[in-house]
């Protein structure tokens, strides 16, 4: 007797066991087909966004109604959408644009014809279609522009095994922060794997849970004090965003290269 219900033991635990090892395997096939994660290497990751722009580095200068916000931008890592909102600032696209979300002081959505966030009819459709680039480098840190995630394409692989295709566009987002008081930051500390990373977003600020989210084209360098004032605008909900209820805009986006000593004039 004792022996069957040892056999019976024995079998059940190796069953189990089986069954974990199939879902670990099975959770390791769909993560390497989901192609909504990216490879993170601990070793070789390097914050950048924390380091001073260098000469001759390509920049945006974002004249609105509030102030300027400038910031250094990323072609080497993002150049497709970094391409995209070089181009459409140079033709003039930005120019008289709305500010369209106000996210209670988090972070703020700007580059869009109309107030609500819509984009204008007869809008070149190709400029919201740009694959989404994300870089183990890129961290969504108080000051970092991020392009606003357009649409997904999923084909039946991505419905089973999840992922799928993100795009992005011309609307871009600046992230303020969220408060990290003692408790979100021992949360933070808890889940996370690095406590370069996690010392980053404590002392810098930023938003989290938006990691490996979004297409970050740029750092902000300078501007800070309009970066949390478009964040903190009063503003009403209007179904996919907080809208401000007063007029902010784009006057214009410069695009430029990074100087020193002309910024130690300004």
């Amino acid at each position: 007797m004792k022996s069957n219900r040892l056999v019976r033991t024995i079998l059940i635990f190796s069953i189990v066991m089986g069954t974990l090892s199939l879902m670990l395997m099975l959770f390791s096939t769909i993560r390497r087909s989901n192609n909504t994660y990216i490879s993170i290497d601990l070793e070789t990751m390097k914050l950048v966004q924390l380091e001073e722009p260098q000469d001759g580095d390509p920049i945006a200068i974002v004249d609105t109604t509030l102030g300027e916000i400038r910031f250094v931008l990323y072609p080497q890592y993002s150049p497709n959408a970094v391409k995209n909102f070089t181009e459409l600032a140079e033709s003039g696209y930005y120019d008289n644009t709305y500010v369209f979300n106000a996210q209670s002081g988090a972070y703020s959505g700007m580059g869009t014809p109309n107030k609500d966030g819509s984009l204008a009819e007869g809008h070149d459709e190709s400029r919201e279609r740009i694959e989404r680039e994300l870089h183990q480098d890129l961290w969504p840190f108080r000051g970092a522009v991020c392009c606003v995630n357009t649409t997904i394409e999923r084909g039946l692989k991505e419905r089973i095994l999840g992922g799928g295709t993100y795009y992005c566009g011309s609307r871009f987002n600046i992230l303020n922060s969220i408060k990290f008081d003692e408790e979100v930051s021992n949360e933070m500390r808890g889940y996370s794997v690095s406590d370069k990373l996690d010392d980053a977003f404590i002392e810098k600020g930023g938003i989290p849970n938006f990691s490996q989210q979004m297409t970050i084209i740029g750092q902000t360098y300078k501007g800070y004090d309009v970066v949390d004032a478009l964040a903190s605008l009063e503003a009403e909900e209007n179904g996919d965003y907080r809208t401000p209820i007063e007029d902010v805009m784009i006057k214009s986006v410069k695009i430029s290269t990074y100087s020193s000593e002309e910024e130690k004039e300004d």
